[in-house]
């Protein structure tokens, strides 16, 4: 399937532009019904959002004028990939006075580059480590 432009005029893509969402085993928007749940042909990876979706509406938010939007898309897209356990760990480093100090975050972000390739929150998370440090965000607040 060839990737055409999209444009504010797409959004939401479920309803203008369903064709073009697909499930993360290929199974199309339109396959997804409740005769196919009750078959047994949808499962919850048919129901998952994938990374390319959200690339998808990343696009939208750029030619909409909201390029930081455009930027939270691509990085939730780097997350598709990585277990929960490890978001929300991840997560918590995050919160100001959760982390020892920036070699945790550090070492999140080498984890998330490294282990699930997810480069664009590998990054968001080193440029927290060097803010925090910064601002002295690293000292215990609870």
């Amino acid at each position: 399937m060839n990737n055409p432009k999209l444009t504010a005029a797409d959004y939401p893509l479920a309803e203008k532009r369903p064709e073009l969402i697909t499930g993360a085993r290929g199974k199309r928007l339109d396959e997804i019904t409740l005769d196919a749940v009750l078959a047994d042909a949808v499962t919850l990876e048919d129901l998952r959002i994938t990374a390319h979706a959200l690339l998808q509406q990343g696009e939208i938010s750029a030619a909409a004028g909201r390029p930081t939007l455009q930027e939270n898309f691509a990085r939730a897209a780097d997350l598709v990939a990585v277990p929960q356990d490890t978001i929300m760990r991840v997560y918590e480093l995050l919160r100001p006075g959760r982390a020892k100090g920036k070699d945790d975050l550090l070492a999140a972000a080498r984890e998330l580059r490294e282990t699930y390739k997810a480069e664009r929150m590998a990054a968001f998370v080193e440029e927290a480590a060097e803010v925090y440090d910064a601002r002295g965000l690293f000292k215990r607040r609870f």
